[in-house]
């Protein structure tokens, strides 16, 4: 496996070692002890979701919990292709209200690792996708928190035009991203 620390500090694109024949594929999707010795990250996963998403134009996004029941995630995609996005909110960040985003498919293998006091969300670019991820705690509905995906402060650049995108109910009500100065 190889593990490369993005811009924002413990957030680790991760790609595997695939052995390819006739037959298909096989490779390790996780594995703790190369996963501990590359990040320098000691965690143990306790819940894995999955999410499918029909139609291409889908965001799921900009979630986090908060405190206690903050979430680290590692993140693929096992049918399809998303556009994956962390966002920093850890307000004493120097990257706080930065972004990352990275292109995660069934066929590239890639996977993404974010850590605590990121939001998330993803952009689904092809219709049937598959979307997976390990947390590092249990989901705990209390404790959720969201932004809208489309804020301007954060000004990500999903690549795609506004009019397409799908979203929740909830997704589209979500409230704007804080300032620094709105935290303190």
């Amino acid at each position: 496996m190889k593990f490369t620390e993005t811009e924002l500090k413990g957030c680790f694109l991760i790609e595997p070692l695939v052995f390819e024949d006739a037959r298909g594929y096989f490779f390790e999707s996780y594995h703790q002890e190369k996963f501990q010795q590359s990040t320098g990250i000691d965690m143990v996963f306790v819940q894995d979701n999955e999410s499918f998403s029909a139609e291409r134009g889908v965001i799921r996004a900009l979630h986090f919990q908060k405190g206690e029941a903050a979430q680290a995630k590692l993140i693929r995609v096992v049918q399809g292709r998303v556009l994956d996005v962390a966002v920093d909110i850890r307000p004493e960040s120097p990257t706080y209200g930065k972004y990352v985003s990275v292109e995660l498919s069934a066929e590239n293998k890639r996977m993404f690792f974010i850590p605590r006091g990121f939001a998330h969300g993803y952009l689904v670019l092809e219709d049937n996708t598959i979307f997976q991820y390990k947390c590092d705690n249990y989901y705990a509905p209390e404790m959720e928190g969201t932004y809208r995906w489309n804020d301007p402060v954060l000004a990500i650049d999903w690549g795609i035009d506004p009019k397409e995108v799908i979203l929740s109910a909830r997704d589209a009500e979500a409230p704007a991203f804080p300032s620094s100065a709105d935290i303190l």
